[in-house]
């Protein structure tokens, strides 16, 4: 834990309202028998830097037995981070990682040019009431590195760089910001933080990305005059100084952005690629199931079912 003169705030909201590019309020989404809030993607904006999915899990509670049940599904083209709040899961895949995940924690794994994998609440856990709180999103891969070989690399919550100032924390998941780089390897020009701000307490948004947004997990903020609440994106114009402003209640947010990529991408179910014929292929390879000789094999441990092919 370290304070970081970054986090202090040294110049004014921006007056233009204009400095908010795009606001998402996101939609539901059912995920393994829990709803979710997805904000990304959406009409109105696909990418936020590499950005282009991100998933609000819960907060959800579940009785004795309950938990979540992702069972096995593809993807190739992007890489998925995965970040809790609250509880824990289970993921394999078809490496033959078996980890859990904590709060604080990150799970990156690459798809690159194909991987298999599940998420699942564990049986010790299942034994009690729980609660689920968390952060799923994707990243799309540059197109030099769309084949790469798949890839999983899990960080503990002590290893991410930790930054205190007055009336605020701030936990980087990713990439670099305010001086400070998460060790989690990436392939491109990025940032995401977990952000936790008292009321009334600023935070200034990194000025070294050119896109920029935030999501409110909790409570409330205002930015260049207007006021931003739970459930909700921004995304910033690129260029403008940007500092965000706690309501009375405080807040909890996610910050994401980076380096714009060369295009957009195509999307169909769990696969992202900048190539259309790529996602042909892997959508024929998983209705095929070759699980020996094709190039999804489904996770040790885990391979009694899987998602079929929409």
């Amino acid at each position: 834990m370290s304070w970081n003169p970054a986090l202090d705030v040294h110049h004014a909201d921006p007056s233009d309202p204009d400095a908010i590019e795009t606001l998402i309020i996101p939609r539901a989404h059912d995920l393994g028998g829990f709803e979710v809030r997805r904000a990304l993607p959406t009409a109105k904006r696909q990418l936020v830097g590499p950005f282009i999915f991100f998933d609000q899990m819960g907060p959800a509670e579940f009785i004795t037995d309950g938990g979540i049940d992702v069972r096995p599904h593809p993807h190739i083209g992007l890489a998925t981070v995965t970040y809790l709040l609250q509880g824990e899961f289970q993921h394999r895949d078809s490496l033959g990682t078996n980890q859990m995940i904590y709060p604080g924690e990150v799970n990156l794994m690459t798809a690159g040019r194909g991987i298999t994998h599940s998420e699942r609440t564990s049986a010790d856990t299942r034994a009690t009431r729980h609660s689920l709180f968390g952060v799923q999103t994707w990243l799309a891969l540059p197109e030099e590195h769309e084949d790469t070989e798949p890839a999983f690399e899990h960080t503990g919550k002590d290893a991410l760089p930790f930054l205190e100032a007055e009336g605020k924390s701030v936990r980087l998941v990713l990439g670099s910001a305010w001086g400070e780089h998460s060790p989690v390897h990436t392939h491109s020009e990025l940032f995401y933080a977990d952000a936790v701000l008292d009321a009334g307490s600023q935070l200034p948004l990194p000025d070294n990305h050119e896109d920029r947004g935030l999501y409110v997990l909790s409570g409330e903020v205002s930015v260049a005059g207007q006021t931003f609440e739970a459930g909700q994106m921004a995304v910033f114009r690129p260029g403008d100084r940007i500092s965000v402003r706690a309501g009375n209640r405080g807040a909890r947010l996610t910050l994401l952005g980076g380096a714009t990529l060369n295009g957009p991408r195509h999307i169909w179910w769990n696969f992202v690629s900048s190539s259309r014929d790529k996602i042909d292929a892997a959508k024929h390879a998983w209705q095929q199931g070759d699980w020996e000789n094709g190039p999804f094999q489904l996770p040790p441990g885990d391979d009694s079912e899987f998602i079929p092919l929409p």
